[in-house]
């Protein structure tokens, strides 16, 4: 069987029924944002996350000091969709040859500064030769007291679905860094492309002409006026732990949340199946900024699908009981997208004509 017949949520499943937990102190296992372990008075929280060059990331546009902070932000994003408190990293990279000291170096800048900022400590990795390209494998820790984590499973109907910040911000980040990677790469094929004829014809003069056109290309210039926050959301984002205490703060706990990584549609699809409800997501509601949605007309691309179905905004997404509306209507930055439904009644887009279509998990496919 080809992996794409599973797709990345069948081939999860797959592996988890293969286990069983053996160790009494192993709390959750497979299947959530972090695994549990009992550590005494605190339970531990363990997750792992892994990045390929050429999947997850492109060093034609992302320097190696923001890749390290994305990396770790990765798995600190993780640890507080458990409710939990991130305390520890362990980074693992493979590395070609064409790398330098100084690009590891400026790798675990970035590492340096995400830990400072949400005040983790490295305590490990491990190191080896990539024939591949760059990968890099993270592992974060945190904390969190005995049934304070939040898991994706205990969602209920009629619960209330949550949202923090804009979606589809950084998925338009990324299509504004291919346009302008396009047009890079399409002004050099086109110079190569005439210095080859310039050649075969042996018309010196062109060729040299050709060849500083090729030179000056080095100072290209992408077009990204206005357009800042598209690309601060894909390069450098930020795991919003302030909604963590807004909710403490108003005495509330959700019944299950995660970190939107995937896309929104993929998490409400691992929040419905395992707390084995529906939704109804409001396409009304979904929160898109206003560079977003300029930046997908002029892509004449749909909005709502890039909010739906775009990666990397390291939002979180919850649920909470509708008891509690009034108690979280007001904290800025929090928006409510829909509501949990009866598990027959399935997952839905309700659009702005009032019609129903299918939410469709995407995930990752292996080609």
């Amino acid at each position: 069987m080809e992996i794409k017949e599973l797709g990345e949520f069948g081939l999860i499943d797959r592996i988890a029924r293969s286990f069983t937990n053996n160790n009494p102190s192993t709390v959750l296992g497979i299947g959530d944002d972090a695994a549990v372990i009992n550590a005494g008075d605190n339970h531990t929280l363990v997750t792992t996350d892994m990045l390929m060059e050429g999947i997850n990331f492109d060093l034609t546009y992302i320097d190696m000091e923001h890749l390290g902070y994305k990396a770790a932000v990765t798995g600190i994003s993780d640890i507080l969709a458990m409710n939990g408190t991130p305390t520890q990293l362990l980074v693992s990279v493979a590395l070609g040859k064409r790398f330098k000291v100084e690009d590891v170096d400026a790798l675990y800048n970035g590492i340096r500064r995400a830990c400072d900022k949400w005040h983790v400590d490295l305590v490990g990795g491990d190191t080896s030769a990539s024939y591949t390209g760059l990968a890099i494998t993270v592992t974060a820790m945190g904390l969190c007291k005995p049934g304070d984590e939040v898991k994706r499973s205990g969602a209920n109907v009629t619960d209330i679905v949550c949202v923090t910040g804009d979606l589809g911000t950084a998925y338009m980040g990324l299509q504004l860094l291919e346009r302008e990677k396009s047009v890079y790469y399409g002004k050099l094929a086109d110079l190569n492309k005439k210095m080859k004829e310039a050649e075969a014809k042996g018309d010196k003069e062109k060729l040299q002409q050709f060849t500083r056109q090729r030179s000056e290309l080095n100072d290209f210039q992408p077009d990204f006026a206005g357009r800042e926050y598209l690309l601060q959301r894909e390069l450098q984002p930020e795991a919003p732990s302030w909604i963590l205490e807004k909710l403490r703060e108003a005495g509330v706990k959700p019944t299950a949340m995660m970190d939107i990584t995937d896309g929104l549609s993929s998490e409400l699809h691992h929040i419905c199946s395992q707390s084995h409800c529906g939704c109804r997501i409001y396409e009304n509601k979904l929160p898109i900024d206003y560079q977003t949605a300029v930046m997908a007309e002029e892509l004449n691309m749909n909005v709502s699908t890039c909010a739906l179905n775009g990666g990397d905004d390291y939002e979180m997404l919850f649920t909470v009981p509708v008891g509690d509306y009034e108690k979280v209507k007001g904290i800025d930055g929090l928006h409510q997208v829909g509501y949990i439904t009866k598990e027959e009644l399935g997952m839905k887009l309700v659009t702005r004509d009032g019609n129903e279509f299918d939410l469709t998990a995407q995930g990752w496919k292996a080609e």
